[in-house]
């Protein structure tokens, strides 16, 4: 079967090109398309837009009813085609992929940043401050907790990784020693 990335990236090719164009533009195509994509996540809608007794008309309804935003005729238009597709469950896919555009020609990259312990607001701004330097990129910021780095942080920006953790630190100490 194919990664579901794959098959969401056509959709979110096709939306992007459609939203260039349009007025409202990307950033609100954006949050729409979290919107929806949030609700395409949780497990009671995806329990019954999987349901096979419920028809092709109740389930846009459903969903569309779902979503607390006004939809504009062409995030109507979406709905129904991902629904006839029985693609509409790759809507978080979806708006990943069109974020990923998006960035890419806002001249963006998102830094996946991984630290021992929660950072403050200054701590981070200063941290994306200076990955932006390393980088030469405007970094947008996605920070979590991993308690098993011990100390340190780890930072991914599209394939390349700066890990500066006590734990890759000692993986390191460890791989010198054996050999």
């Amino acid at each position: 079967m194919a990664e579901l990335s794959t098959i969401a990236r056509p959709y979110a090719e096709a939306l992007f090109a459609s939203a260039k164009s349009e007025k409202s533009g990307l950033e609100s195509w954006s949050k729409v398309l979290a919107e929806l994509a949030g609700l395409a996540d949780l497990s009671e809608v995806r329990e019954a837009l999987s349901d096979p007794r419920i028809g092709h008309e109740q389930r846009f309804e459903l969903f569309t009813e779902l979503v607390k935003s006004p939809l504009s005729d062409q995030a109507k238009n979406l709905i129904q085609l991902l629904l006839e597709n029985n693609r509409i469950l790759l809507l978080p896919q979806i708006a990943a992929q069109f974020d990923l555009l998006r960035y890419k020609q806002e001249g963006v990259a998102v830094a996946e940043i991984t630290s021992a312990f929660p950072l403050s607001d200054s701590q981070l701004s200063e941290l994306v401050a200076g990955l932006e330097k390393k980088f030469n990129l405007k970094l947008k910021p996605s920070v979590s907790v991993d308690e098993s780095l011990i100390g340190g942080i780890r930072v991914v920006v599209g394939d390349q990784v700066l890990d500066t953790s006590v734990q890759a630190q000692l993986a390191g100490m460890r791989d010198s020693l054996v050999a």
